[in-house]
């Protein structure tokens, strides 16, 4: 009846959680989406607390409380410019948890084969499992486990490096030591040999070498990685820990473990698979950390940068009558969305036609402008993406660009020797009049130089994002 139970309520988990991923597709059907999320992993805990094996109840109701009261202290005070670094730091989480997991199935895995036959009768739960299983399952058990451990170390390892570099408090030009990709390789291939030591011994020697190797190429791989490819790093580690996930499911023959790990690594992966296409990068180039390079030195950017005030973007603004605001990380650190908001209901109020144009890698964090206006209330209908705007600019009479650098460079175009030469990019300098709001004069988060802010059809409007427009906003009637 327990097992029966714990199926079922597994097989309604699993459509619950296809359906909160279907759901978060779309802007108006997300914030169901979640709810989904959020009732299918309460079922899911709760049929595994009473089912098979289950046990320790204290011990599991304090760590499930404790958790929670975390999620909860954490998610209220966590600003939306900080969640590339959550998101990053919970994909560590589970692959530790990968980790501690795959190296507990080892231990009792070794425990029950260490047993006299007679005493494995009164055996329960997972340990009931491993002493029913014969020496070909026990061998792939091993592999299995092996490879749960190895893409959890990486996981691990590679997203507190991620988080560093996404909270500043790593340095985020692409570093590595010296031996560069063969240090890498020389990991991968050391935890292949300790992958054959651990089949034929089952030792546990060969299972931490391994994740110690595992390990360094998770620290290795990222701090590799240039701060320009951070929103791939992260939906690619979020692909990471769904496999670690998937490959600790079979472990411990936990079906829905094996269908969320598979539905959170397919995913990620596809996700950053459409967004390296957005990039015009190789998937496998982004991950190796950009092997190979240009072929000669970035283009010579001449001419200066033109200065305009709230006045004379307001006066810009006045005479317009299509706008298309092109939101970036920028908006985000100034917490500028409620503003920019607001500037869009004063526009739209006065019969100005206002769109935004979204870029897929725009922010670190996949989909991070689109939370952002979002939770300003920004209409849907009115937040476009690249491939649906990009043709229009040239009939646009006034852009504006808020704390974007990359993805409206036009070096991508004109340069074959700049960093992201053939990355698609919002062409915004085709409009008649380009506005953009800056900080200061410096290169922004990546390093690269951009050439838009130097045309003459561009003007800068140069201060902290929300600042600069809640001053325009009582320039515009």
């Amino acid at each position: 009846m327990e097992f029966g139970f714990t199926t079922a309520a597994y097989v309604v988990a699993a459509v619950l959680f296809i359906l909160a991923l279907g759901g978060l597709s779309g802007q108006e059907s997300a914030k169901r989406a979640v709810w989904y999320g959020i009732a299918g992993m309460a079922l899911a805990v709760f049929a595994t607390l009473i089912g098979p094996g289950s046990g320790l109840w204290l011990l599991s109701v304090i760590l499930i409380a404790a958790g929670g009261i975390i999620g909860f202290f954490v998610a209220t005070r966590v600003q939306m410019t900080e969640m590339p670094q959550l998101v990053a730091a919970m994909h560590s989480l589970v692959g530790l948890a990968a980790v501690f997991v795959g190296f507990n199935a080892h231990f009792e895995l070794n425990h029950v084969l260490a047993m006299d036959p007679a005493a494995r009768v009164g055996l329960h739960g997972f340990a009931e499992l491993l002493a029913h299983k014969t020496l070909v399952e026990q061998n792939i058990l091993r592999v299995e486990l092996f490879l749960g451990i190895f893409i959890g170390a990486v996981t691990f390892t590679g997203s507190v490096v991620a988080y560093g570099k996404l909270a500043g408090k790593v340095n985020t030009k692409a570093t590595k030591l010296p031996g560069g990709h063969m240090l890498n390789a020389a990991a991968a291939v050391l935890s292949v040999l300790c992958l054959i030591w651990y089949f034929n011994t089952g030792g546990f020697f060969p299972l931490f070498i391994m994740t110690l190797a595992a390990l360094f190429v998770g620290y290795h791989l990222i701090m590799g990685i240039g701060g320009a490819d951070m929103p791939v790093v992260v939906s690619m580690l979020n692909s990471y820990s769904g496999w670690a996930a998937a490959a600790i499911g079979f472990s411990m023959s936990n079906d829905l473990l094996i269908v969320v790990g598979a539905l959170v690594g397919s995913s990620g992966a596809i996700l950053s698979y459409i967004m390296c296409k957005a990039m015009n990068r190789s998937f496998v180039s982004v991950i190796l950390g950009g092997f190979g390079g240009t072929s000669g030195p970035a283009m010579e950017v001449e001419g200066e940068q033109i200065a305009i005030d709230a006045d004379g973007v307001a006066a810009a603004l006045d005479e317009a009558d299509s706008i298309i605001i092109i939101p970036g990380y920028g908006m985000a650190v100034a917490q500028a969305q409620q503003s920019v908001s607001e500037l869009t209901k004063k526009l739209r109020a006065k019969g100005k036609n206002v769109r935004f144009a979204i870029h897929p890698v725009a922010g670190r964090l996949p989909g991070h402008m689109n939370v952002l206006l979002a939770e300003a209330k920004v209409p849907y209908d009115i937040v476009l993406e690249m491939d649906e705007i990009n043709e229009d600019f040239p009939s646009t009479d006034v852009a504006i660009v808020i704390g974007s650098n990359d993805i409206v460079n036009p070096a991508a175009q004109e340069d074959p020797n700049s960093p992201i030469a053939g990355m698609p990019v919002l062409e915004c300098w085709k409009a008649k009049q380009v506005i953009v709001s800056k900080r200061g004069q410096g290169t922004g988060y990546s390093g690269i130089e951009n050439p838009l802010f130097y045309k003459e059809n561009t003007r800068m409007f140069y201060g902290d994002a929300k600042k600069s427009l809640d001053e325009l906003l009582t320039k515009i009637s």
